[in-house]
């Protein structure tokens, strides 16, 4: 693990320079009390550096735990005592790494959290119920203590389900959020199909969420509206142009997607017609333009009389 004491003494440096910098310049600039807004900034950088590495370190000894002293060979000099060694040693990892999950789990459920840390706590799940697992299949512990290690397997499960399903709901949301907000189309789908993502990668290991699969059809549904405008809007900047057999083909382009399943029957039905009757239109503005050209035509032949 990283030196805390150069940790903080770089921290301590970087918001020292930041502070004079900062006062510095605002001296130069004749501000009444330049130390102010300088020593502020200042703080804030030191508290982020402070909160930031708390927040890795937790992460990385957790995962340290997990994957260390489990595997740990006996010794030469007593087999038996050090498998006893080896038992307690792992016994006390996962008590660690559980209790380290929980407080983690607490904070990941705090209002306003980011769906990220669901995330993490997730996977630290994943890896604990891997290592417990691995330890049951070798018997380096007793029945009690294999009674023990498989209840707090059903906890971690339950934690791990409850992570995961929130992350990925609280993450497609803001990504679909975003993806509206975009201005365009390819953004909107990109966004929107990392929404898609993250809802798949939930699905695969609990596909009985019936929720993430509505807020998937919804998402699908909004990708594809997004297309039909796309279609529509150049089909009717063709038309515009005079180019209506483009504007035609276009405008089936839009079709092809509005006919998707995704698309609601309601919406299906009122698009189709709305599109439909715009061919037609168009259709029209083409049969009187192909009769005229071909009146011209007859008109500019050869007189045999």
């Amino acid at each position: 693990m990283p030196s805390s004491v150069g940790y903080l003494i770089g921290a301590i440096v970087l918001s020292a320079g930041l502070f004079f910098g900062l006062w510095w310049i605002l001296v130069s600039g004749g501000d009444e009390a330049p130390w102010l807004p300088a020593g502020l900034a200042a703080s804030v950088v030191l508290l982020v550096a402070l909160s930031a590495r708390e927040v890795v370190m937790r992460r990385a000894w957790t995962r340290y735990l997990l994957e260390n002293g489990i595997q740990q060979k006996p010794s030469s000099r007593s087999r038996s005592s050090s498998r006893s060694q080896k038992k307690g040693f792992s016994a006390s990892l996962h008590s660690a790494a559980l209790r380290a999950i929980q407080k983690q789990s607490s904070a990941a459920d705090r209002p306003g959290s980011a769906p990220e840390l669901h995330l993490d706590v997730a996977q630290l799940c994943h890896d604990y119920l891997a290592s417990t697992d691995e330890a049951i299949r070798s018997g380096s512990h007793g029945s009690e203590k294999g009674i023990a290690l498989r209840a707090s397997q059903d906890r971690v499960r339950a934690l791990h389900r409850h992570h995961l399903l929130t992350w990925a709901r609280g993450q497609s949301q803001l990504l679909t959020y975003e993806a509206q907000q975009r201005a365009r189309t390819s953004d909107k789908i990109e966004t929107a199909t990392r929404a898609l993502d993250c809802l798949d990668s939930a699905l695969r290991i609990y596909p009985d969420e019936a929720d993430l699969s509505e807020s998937r059809v919804a998402i699908e549904g909004f990708i594809a509206s997004v297309k039909v405008a796309h279609w529509v809007e150049l089909a009717e900047r063709s038309a515009f142009k005079g180019h209506y057999r483009r504007a035609i083909d276009r405008y089936r382009d839009a079709l092809f997607y509005l006919n998707q399943d995704a698309v609601k029957e309601d919406v299906r039905t009122a698009g189709t017609q709305k599109i439909e009757r715009e061919i037609e239109k168009l259709k029209a503005r083409l049969r009187p333009a192909n009769g005229t050209h071909q009146r011209n035509t007859e008109d500019s032949g050869p007189n045999n009389d």
